[in-house]
């Protein structure tokens, strides 16, 4: 994957090269997956997801989108917004999720 991160009203965004040979969301190249770095596992659902980051401190948020599974911390500001779908689930989301979580997940080619 090839790109650059752009920072814009105080979130981070990959904006990948179109021209680079792949896409993190399989339709022209290698598919992203999240791997949680304890484990080892790679995160296939969810409900595997939401286990890990409630056990990192994070809780759902209801209030938001009902198209989106979203989460939040007390202790931040941050706010994980992600597709219902997890068939959507992209490498955009998962960089959103390893930059709010350093050290504990990896975004790994499939």
């Amino acid at each position: 994957m090839s790109g650059v991160w752009v920072f814009n009203n105080g979130v981070f965004r990959l904006v990948e090269n179109p021209q680079a040979g792949g896409s993190s969301d399989g339709r022209h190249g290698k598919r992203k997956v999240l791997v949680h770095l304890p484990s080892g596992e790679v995160v296939s659902s969810y409900t595997f997801l939401e286990q890990i980051l409630i056990g990192l401190g994070w809780e759902r948020y209801y209030d938001g989108d009902p198209d989106l599974y979203q989460f939040h911390k007390h202790s931040s500001i941050d706010l994980i917004s992600l597709p219902k779908d997890f068939s959507k689930f992209n490498s955009i989301n998962m960089y959103d999720i390893v930059i709010k979580n350093p050290n504990v997940f990896h975004v790994r080619d499939k």
